[in-house]
């Protein structure tokens, strides 16, 4: 399972950033109007990232991001699962995050911090391919979306 090391490295720097800023952020519990709002940006978000993972399942992001680092495709199942979890988890914080669970505030971190990194990684690797790269076109969507899911998060918790 070789093919899921550059994911493995670049998400797990993510959840840990993630996981120190839902520990070390709490909500504003009395600020009802920015926990509502970073809910709806957080929404959105999901809907983008929704929409990228679909892009990136029809274009084959599972085999062309590891075979740029020279490793065998990451298979179909996994890609999915690991997506649908993700989805999955993101759907569930929509809520959880007009409360204090730290889970949730983790999940909706770690959307906008690997959202953001999105935004980057798919047009540098269509730059040095010099072609589309999977996950191109809805990526600047995700990034945008993610930047304002950022500064509501930031809005809607202060330092613990």
């Amino acid at each position: 399972m070789t093919s899921l090391l550059p994911s493995i490295i670049a998400l797990g720097l993510a959840v840990l950033f993630a996981l120190y800023l839902a520990v070390k952020r709490r909500p504003r519990s009395n600020d009802t109007p920015s926990l509502a709002s970073a809910s709806h940006i957080l929404m959105v978000a999901v809907v983008a990232q929704g929409i990228h993972f679909i892009e990136e399942l029809l274009t084959g992001f599972n085999e062309r991001f590891p075979a740029f680092f020279g490793l065998e495709a990451i298979p179909v199942p996994i890609f999915i699962s690991f997506n649908v979890l993700w989805l999955t988890a993101w759907t569930a914080s929509i809520r959880g995050i007009q409360t204090p669970l730290t889970i949730a505030y983790f999940a909706a971190w770690f959307l906008a911090i690997a959202g953001i990194l999105n935004g980057f990684a798919h047009p540098l690797l269509s730059l040095v391919e010099g072609t589309y790269f999977p996950g191109l076109f809805s990526s600047p969507f995700v990034a945008i979306a993610c930047l304002f899911l950022w500064q509501r998060l930031q809005r809607a918790t202060q330092p613990h």
